[in-house]
């Protein structure tokens, strides 16, 4: 198999795998909590990410720095899993899925804003047209919500968009990380374990887990979301030798998300969430491509 051909494997695995999560954060909600959802998750996603390092030859390497790297590990930690992943479960849990995925997609416009004052860049015309749009689609969507509850969860929708901060904070941080990619994960997953679970039995205690249902769905959120899918995507990005076309297939994603939450979930699709998501995706198209262009950077 050829080096693009793997690319484009291991991005599209990343993709459909991706497109299921916000279904599955939604199913498994109705088994767990927020907290026990974020432990449960956790354990399991340090469990793939330890495999995968095995297999990679990483493993000892990620174990030997485990003290030495204990600061960043705890620093990027506390963002995520625990803040972050906090935050966006609550947001689940508060608003159908078909609004809080979408908005959530958005954090890509939000480290465009945070990139001003954390790295000194500075926006063109096209970075503000396109965040514009973005929060132009996040308002029909939003609208769309409300027509499918009656209301819509204004603190939920808060959340759903601190998210963002919270991601875009975390790979604004990530990015002057020296570990490897796949070892800082780890590491921060393990160093966050303690602390969620901590705040797990503080507030709700252990799960019940005498069906297979809640382990399905802490074991499906834990490898999918939270583990290896970011590998399949660093894989991606590793093999091919164009980045921009490869990153394109991202924008499939909560297009196939929207229908399987329909399936699956039975939320009713609004022609308002397709209006929405186009904006957000025009918003981020604009500020990826034209923006790069008006710098004079070729994509």
């Amino acid at each position: 198999m050829s080096s693009e051909s793997r690319a484009l494997c291991y991005a599209l695995a990343a993709v459909l795998l991706w497109s299921t999560v916000a279904t599955a954060f939604k199913v498994a909600l109705d088994f767990v909590t927020v907290s026990q959802l974020m432990f449960g998750a956790s354990v399991f996603s340090v469990a793939a990410l330890a495999a995968t390092l095995r297999v990679r030859g990483e493993l000892r390497q990620a174990l030997q720095r485990f003290w030495s790297d204990r600061g960043s590990a705890f620093r990027l930690g506390l963002v995520n899993p625990v803040l972050y992943y906090a935050v966006l479960f609550e947001a689940y849990d508060r608003l159908p899925a078909q609004v809080a995925q979408p908005v959530n997609y958005t954090w890509a416009i939000t480290l465009g804003l945070l990139s001003v004052p954390f790295l000194g860049h500075k926006l063109t015309r096209w970075d503000l047209i396109g965040m514009l749009l973005g929060y132009s689609g996040v308002v029909f969507i939003s609208l769309a919500g409300k027509n499918i509850s009656g209301t819509l969860d204004g603190f939920g929708l808060f959340l759903a968009l601190f998210s963002t901060i919270l991601w875009a904070g975390y790979w604004l941080l990530n990015a002057r990380d020296p570990r490897p990619p796949i070892v800082g994960l780890f590491q921060n997953f393990t160093y966050a374990l303690p602390l969620l679970l901590i705040w797990m039995l503080a507030t709700d205690g252990w799960p019940s887990l005498n069906s297979w249902q809640p382990w399905a769905a802490l074991a499906y959120v834990g490898v999918f979301e939270m583990g290896i899918t970011f590998v399949f995507w660093q894989l991606a990005m590793h093999y091919t030798n164009n980045a921009s076309r490869i990153g394109t297939l991202i924008f499939l994603s909560p297009f196939i998300s929207l229908f399987l939450i329909h399936f699956v979930l039975g939320e009713p699709l609004q022609l308002m969430t397709f209006g929405g998501l186009g904006l957000i995706i025009a918003g981020l198209w604009l500020q990826q491509q034209m923006a790069r262009r008006e710098r004079g950077i070729k994509s």
